[in-house]
């Protein structure tokens, strides 16, 4: 165990110094006055001791020689030290207050701004693997306050090694074994400390999925999108048992931690106390013999009780520095990940606007984690200028089409081309700005409903009138004119404004894709939760909005797929089937029964 602890030691030193590094970029000036007030409030505990040992043998020799009352005032200038050393310290320590929250602050600030950077700077193919979800979950949870915590921790042992290191130089000066003795009998914490922190870290590395659980059980129970489920499907005590079953294996877990420590601190505290207490009776004795004051046995009792109490501090200061350092090596971690989507060195422009159209050429993909292909050597063409439906069962592969035109993956083969450029050579971040989409499960922003469409083309500053126009386009106008505060009104309950029905944010996510004037236009189900009424006054000005821009729609409503120009079927990642509503319907092959089934069901409904 201590060899293991001293090979964690060195691996740490590296991450201590990028913790510090860290600190010292975001909060520099407050830094350097955080270290001028730890100079102060090292030397001052020492200083306090050697003034009252002063105090004490000017004190002391004043009543045995019996003197009158002036004899008494060589005793007033070391207590007059002593208070005014009292007040700077608690000032100081004040101010110190005051610093350490600035820093802390700007600390926070920085590491939240690096995680956010890296978190939108990542693929979604991290977001597939549940050991990102815990790399991301100790990053953001466990280590955001750890490099501040680390200066703390180390300010403390700095401040309280410098008042330890004066305590021993008086002590030394007595007989050197005394501060040997005042160290060596607090060593057995070191190592009770050590061993605590390791096991500590351990155990919260092989439970970070189950406290990730205890928030999903947590977020379950008290959120409002599950709320009605939890009551009509009678769901809540099988989650709150769930909650209380893992919550006590992770409380018998710690208290199990806690105990074992708790045991190895008794025992270290026991030596320490003899240490001490031997140090006593040293100098009781030196004092019988006539070679000590009283004066130096204050000295020695303050020295040892505050010697001891600073060792106990350096040890636990030791190891927080310790826990620091192992848990910003998950935020560490989590900086270094790179991208897996290659930038072109040398990008081609995005043709704008396309002649040719999108072509996946020989298409195979897979997600990350997943043993079943997606895609299966697929081949498509989306015409310019023209509308594409796609259609097909769930799980077909419908929705990968839009995720792969829009980069937010790479095929592991084949190709798919803009006008015979591969995707691959284009600027990633100018595609995606030629390309709006509606996916699937559009965000709620919970923001106004004009800031909602507006994050469509935020880049463009749009006015008032473009985003009107955006959400009469997509439907979306008579509900918001609904609200009191029409455009102006916040949407979701989050901040106490105004919920929609699914319909109603479904148009609204499709205002914000027509906002943005691109050239491909990708819809996935756009229609899914509108009502029979909302689609038909939607489809009715569609061709409009389409006019002259490449669009292809994923969807399983054939009355929408068949306002496209091509309509194609898909089966477990190929095209089965494609010509217009009329053409297949007339083959009569799996899109015709289909067709026939959706309409004996609306008639029937």
């Amino acid at each position: 165990m201590i060899n293991r602890a001293l090979r964690e030691s060195y691996r740490c030193l590296p991450l201590m110094g990028r913790g510090l590094s860290l600190v010292w970029r975001a909060a520099r000036g407050w830094t350097v006055a955080w270290g001028i007030l730890l100079l102060f409030q090292g030397v001052a505990p020492a200083a306090l001791v050697y003034l009252t040992k002063i105090t004490v043998d000017r004190l002391s020799a004043a009543l045995a020689g019996h003197a009158p009352l002036d004899a008494f005032l060589s005793v007033w200038p070391p207590i007059a030290s002593i208070a005014l050393l009292w007040i700077a310290s608690q000032l100081l320590t004040s101010l110190m207050t005051w610093v350490r929250t600035a820093q802390a602050e700007l600390v926070q600030d920085q590491i939240h701004n690096l995680i956010h950077t890296q978190a939108l700077s990542l693929d979604l193919s991290f977001y597939e693997n549940p050991g990102s979800y815990d790399l991301l979950h100790r990053a953001r949870v466990d280590a955001i306050t750890q490099p501040i915590a680390l200066l703390e921790s180390l300010g403390t042992l700095i401040q309280n090694g410098l008042t330890l290191v004066v305590l021993a130089f008086m002590l030394a000066a007595y007989t050197p074994w005394l501060p040997v003795l005042l160290i060596g009998s607090a060593l057995p914490g070191l190592w009770t400390v050590g061993r605590y922190v390791l096991r500590e870290h351990q155990w919260r590395i092989s439970n970070t999925a189950n406290e990730r659980r205890i928030r999903y059980y947590d977020w379950m129970l008290t959120d409002r999108g599950s709320a009605a489920e939890m009551r009509l499907f009678d769901l809540g005590e099988h989650h709150r048992g769930a909650f209380q079953r893992l919550r006590s294996r992770l409380r018998l877990g710690r208290l199990a931690l806690a105990r074992e420590g708790m045991k190895a601190e008794l025992a270290a505290g026991t030596i320490a106390w003899l240490g001490g207490l031997a140090g006593m009776v040293w100098m009781l004795i030196r004092a019988a013999r006539g070679l000590a004051r009283l004066g130096d046995l204050v000295l020695c009792y303050q020295a040892f009780q505050q010697g001891q109490k600073l060792l106990r501090s350096l040890f636990e200061s030791t190891g927080r520095i310790y826990r620091s350092t192992l848990f910003m090596d998950n935020l560490f971690q989590f900086l270094a990940l790179s991208p897996q989507l290659d930038e072109a060195p040398d990008p081609r422009p995005v043709p704008v606007p396309l002649r040719e159209g999108v072509r996946f050429a020989g298409v195979t993909f897979r997600y990350p984690g997943s043993e079943r292909n997606a895609l299966n050597d697929f081949n498509l063409t989306l015409p310019a200028g023209r509308v594409t439906a796609v259609v097909g069962h769930n799980g077909a592969g419908k929705s990968t089409l839009v995720k792969l035109l829009c980069r937010l993956y790479d095929p592991q083969e084949g190709k798919i081309l803009l006008d015979g450029a591969e995707l691959r050579d284009l600027g990633l971040a100018e595609l995606r700005k030629g390309i709006t989409v509606l996916f699937q499960e559009p965000v709620r922003y919970h923001a106004t409903a004009a800031e909602n469409i507006a994050m469509g083309d935020l880049a463009s500053s749009p006015d008032a009138e473009r985003i009107q126009a955006a959400a009469r386009a997509a439907g979306a106008a008579l509900p918001i004119e609904r609200l009191p505060q029409g455009y102006e009104a916040v949407l979701g309950k989050w901040f106490g404004g105004a919920e929609l029905s699914v319909g109603e944010w479904q148009r609204v996510a499709l205002a914000r894709a027509f906002l943005r004037n691109a050239a491909i236009i990708a819809l996935d189900e756009p229609t899914s939760a509108m009502d029979s009424w909302a689609e038909s006054d939607w489809l009715g000005r569609f061709r409009e909005l389409t006019e002259g821009r490449t669009a292809v729609m994923i969807t399983h409503r054939f009355t929408t797929a068949m306002h496209a120009d091509m309509i194609h079927v898909m089966e477990e990642g190929r095209i089965t089937e494609s010509g217009t509503h009329a053409q297949l319907v007339a083959a009569g092959g799996r899109y015709a029964d289909s067709w026939l089934t959706q309409m004996r069901e609306a008639t029937n409904g």
